[in-house]
């Protein structure tokens, strides 16, 4: 099957377009878009593939294609073709939004309502919302503040009202008790409370509390006092907020091995209004999956904020034109490197490869473990594996990630990482794996913990052995494996090495393994030159010098942490004047 689909790709054009790769029994099964037809799609069949294409490459029969006139035609296209076939290996949205939305009509006298249906006729709407619980306390807060009507469909005149304008909860346009003008002034404060400005509906609940209170209404004061708590700890649950005015979107991608799962978070008037997760299978890689996801979420335009912060390194150029000339919209499109906006973003990153990881975990590997130890020769099914990975930049920030898979999963409390010391500075991989290995089977030695029942090191012959010499200095024995990245090759000490094909489950563990060593190295060697650019962040402050820096980053350890605490907090555990502190949050935050 995959000779015949290799063939195909070889006689596509190489012009720009959307591909269609179908199953023996003729079913769409994932759509690509491409500046390069031909040359994108050979690159499902390279030798090298990673295991979650090589999947997808041996369920490909035919290949069909539709050339473009440019690139954004090829995203628009692909975009509608994947809501048409509905690709299991695609990212999809399969609900809209997915969450349910605030609706505020396009009526003389609106209504406000939670819907998950979208229609464009003038109306607002706010969200989505993927906490039902913020959801039904902002309409609660809502309903108790403001006398909005409650009927649905068109207003009709009546001669006598409802009961909810005898028991105070509607103003009773339709018997005209209240003019369109004063009607319209309760719907600002609602909008203007949903897109993330309370200070009104606070102080009108104070107001109305304390009139209660004065005419000795006790009742409703109590209500008001109750209803003013929780729009205090509603505010508290909102967390962050920056002071500005505009709003803000950011979206982040976490993938391991075929799953992925994107964290959006949003803001509005500098306050943070939604989070939510979306989960799905994919076999792109992380950008062409975000891109393709951004497309779909944002496709209905509705609820457009003006920016959009993403975490990796999509066409922003291809997005914003789509944004332009399709959505009509001038949204900015932007990949931050440092700054309040990265460090956002990190968050949402945060949270998103804390669901990955939890959904990996649940992934039973039982029979992939079975024929990993059939393949490499063990004696038992290797469910304690080990891996290392060393990552440095140019001699610098040297470190060694050790990662522990249970039961073919990831044990993430068990990871670690190691800075490497006896290298002093230069480039020797060997010796780092050395003492990497070292350091960590001493370890256990010492502390009568179980030995794993396979090792596996980012690398061939030379990772391996130099694995092997700490082992062995140790006095120990147990399995060590390399996997070499060329051609996913499995590299053992004492005979030749083992190329399987590329969807065997067992070699699929061992990537997944080598794959989750190399990002928690890289994620720990990015942490330590963040580290660094925060003491010389800090240092460019007036009044903060390098001693001053080293106190207030061992007080709190990041600058994510410096911004969470008042001035007043800073000033006392970081031993600075108060008006530095002061100075450090003004700088940090803008």
């Amino acid at each position: 099957m995959a000779e015949k689909a290799r063939a195909m790709a070889r006689e596509l054009p190489s012009s720009p377009g959307c591909y269609l790769m179908k199953d023996s029994g003729g079913e769409v099964i994932y759509v690509g878009k491409a500046k390069n037809l031909k040359r994108r799609v050979a690159s499902y069949f390279l030798p090298n593939r990673n295991a979650k294409t090589a999947a997808l490459v041996d369920k490909i029969d035919t290949i069909d294609y539709i050339i473009t006139g440019n690139e954004y035609e090829a995203l628009v296209l692909e975009n509608n073709l994947i809501k048409k076939y509905n690709p299991h290996y695609n990212i999809l949205l399969k609900d809209g939004k997915s969450y349910p939305v605030i609706r505020i009509t396009h009526e003389d006298f609106p209504r406000v309502f939670r819907t998950r249906r979208i229609i464009r006729d003038g109306s607002d709407y706010f969200g989505p919302y993927p906490e039902l619980s913020r959801l039904t306390a902002y309409l609660d807060l809502v309903e108790e503040s403001y006398p909005l009507r409650h009927c649905s469909g068109f207003l009709k005149k009546r001669d006598t009202p409802c009961l909810y304008y005898h028991i105070h909860k509607c103003s009773g346009p339709c018997i005209g008790a209240i003019s369109k003008e004063d009607y319209g002034k309760y719907v600002k404060e609602v909008r203007d409370f949903l897109s993330g400005d309370d200070t009104t509906l606070v102080k009108q609940v104070e107001k109305d509390m304390q009139k209660a209170a004065r005419e000795l209404d006790f009742e409703t004061a109590a209500r008001k006092r109750d209803l003013l708590k929780a729009l205090t700890e509603m505010q508290k649950n909102q967390g962050m907020e920056d002071f500005t005015t505009d709003s803000r979107d950011y979206a982040a991608i976490e993938m391991r091995s075929y799953l992925c799962t994107i964290s959006i978070m949003q803001f509005r008037s500098g306050r943070l209004i939604g989070k939510a997760l979306y989960r799905a299978e994919s076999l792109s890689d992380d950008t062409e999956t975000l891109l393709s996801f951004l497309v779909q979420y944002y496709s209905d335009g509705d609820t457009l904020p003006d920016e959009l912060f993403v975490s990796h390194e999509i066409d922003t150029e291809l997005l914003s034109r789509y944004f332009r000339e399709t959505l009509h919209s001038n949204l900015y499109v932007a990949v931050p490197k440092e700054g309040k906006h990265f460090r956002i973003l990190r968050m949402a990153a945060e949270n998103a490869a804390r669901d990955v990881e939890k959904r990996l975990k649940e992934v039973d590997n039982t029979a992939a473990l079975e024929r990993l130890r059939d393949e490499l020769g063990l004696p038992d099914i290797p469910r304690h594996i080990e891996g290392f990975d060393i990552a440095q930049l140019s001699g610098k920030y040297t470190v060694a990630s050790l990662i522990v898979f249970r039961d073919g999963n990831p044990s993430n409390k068990e990871y670690r990482h190691f800075s490497i010391r006896s290298v002093e500075g230069g480039i020797d991989d060997f010796q780092s794996m050395r003492e990497a290995v070292g350091r960590r089977y001493q370890r256990l030695l010492n502390e009568g913990s179980p030995m794993p029942d396979l090792l596996m090191v980012d690398g061939g012959k030379g990772q391996v052995s130099a694995a092997l010499d700490s082992l062995s200095l140790l006095d120990l024995s147990f399995p060590v494996v390399g996997l070499a990245k060329e051609h996913e090759e499995i590299v053992f000490p004492d005979r030749p090495s083992l190329l399987l094909d590329h969807s065997d489950p067992g070699l699929r563990v061992l990537i997944a393994v080598r794959d989750e060593c190399h990002r928690f190295a890289t994620s720990f060697n990015q942490r330590m030159r963040s580290k660094e650019a925060s003491f010389s962040l800090l240092e460019s402050i007036e009044g903060i010098g390098p001693e001053r820096s080293r106190r207030i980053m061992q007080a709190f350890g990041s600058v994510e942490a410096i911004l969470s605490r008042p001035a007043e907090e800073i000033a006392k555990e970081a031993k600075v004047p108060l008006a530095v502190a002061e100075r450090i949050l003004n700088k940090l935050r803008f």
